[in-house]
């Protein structure tokens, strides 16, 4: 009878651990998000309404791509377009080194490998996914009188057509996940996942991890199986400082079908630190997307950036 007990009663103490351990953690509400703290946080008293705020309007992030036009830095380039298979078809390899001098910033090209069609004759890109990434991180000639200001300064596609609008569009997706960004056909309002009215298709957690030598807070974006198609973002984390709350790191997934164009984009980057400023040291991206009246593109490109002076 005893050594049916005793299996017995270590199954209930371990069944009753995990229940522990399951509620832990406490949800809150603020507004119409429903939000998981682990027990650390909750611990820590953490203000969460404060930091919801900070998401929604955080500047680092942007801040930190700023401060590269008024820095110097070496960057390791990869950029690889591939086919349905999965296969190399067109690819660019090099090392650039960006200098700045004088209030202006110019780069220089230290060793390239190129494959398949990446350029065309008179080399340009042939690929759309490595005209953005150019965009993003190559310099062809000086530019002078830059700075690394962001507040006031706005994205908009008022008055740009073709390329320069499409990367405008780009550039809000990149830098300002989770805000609303007016212009984009069909899903300018199913972006601004920290609103009320979207952030009930998605589960979110918080919690405090260590993260490559130092605490961060990690914020989870994820959204409910069931409103899948409702959505352009699929996932987002974000890790910040646990002192500064500047952005540290952050991964997120983006999909959307419309019809005329989808999409489906992973990307990642890590940001460190060069004296007082923040500043991306590895960004990656997974992207299979199609435009009207564009070939399908399935690109991936990975920059690591260091050297900063």
């Amino acid at each position: 009878m005893i050594k049916k007990i005793i299996p017995a009663f270590f199954c209930l103490l371990l069944s009753l651990q995990s229940f522990a351990q399951e509620n832990s953690d406490s949800v809150i509400s603020i507004g119409k998000k429903m939000i998981t703290l682990s027990e650390v946080v909750v611990d820590n008293k953490l203000n969460v309404p404060a930091l919801i705020d900070r998401i929604k309007n955080d500047t680092s992030f942007y801040k930190a791509f700023r401060n590269l036009h008024i820095l110097g830095f070496t960057a390791i380039n990869d950029i690889r377009m591939n086919d349905a298979d999965g296969k190399l078809k067109a690819g660019l390899t090099s090392t650039t080194r960006q200098t700045r001098s004088n209030n202006c910033r110019s780069m220089q090209t230290l060793e390239e490998k190129i494959t398949g069609d990446i350029y065309d004759e008179n080399r340009q890109f042939n690929y759309y996914t490595a005209q953005m990434y150019a965009s993003l991180f190559f310099t062809r000639d000086s530019v002078c009188g830059e700075d690394n200001m962001v507040t006031g300064r706005e994205f908009s596609t008022t008055g740009k057509t073709g390329m320069e609008k499409n990367k405008e569009r780009l550039k809000m997706l990149f830098f300002n996940p989770g805000k609303r960004i007016d212009g984009l056909p069909f899903i300018s309002n199913k972006t601004a996942i920290y609103d009320d009215d979207m952030a009930n298709r998605y589960d979110m957690e918080i919690d405090l991890v260590p993260y490559k030598g130092q605490y961060c807070y990690v914020f989870k974006q994820k959204v409910k199986p069931e409103n899948k198609s409702d959505v352009v973002i699929d996932e987002m984390t974000t890790w910040f400082d646990e002192q500064s709350f500047e952005v540290v790191a952050r991964n997120y997934s983006l999909s959307y079908s419309a019809g005329v164009y989808d999409f489906n984009v992973q990307m990642d980057v890590e940001m460190t630190k060069y004296g007082e400023y923040q500043v991306p040291s590895l960004i990656r991206y997974i992207g299979n997307w199609k435009a009207i009246f564009k070939k399908r593109e399935r690109g991936v490109f990975t920059a690591t950036l260091f050297d900063f002076k």
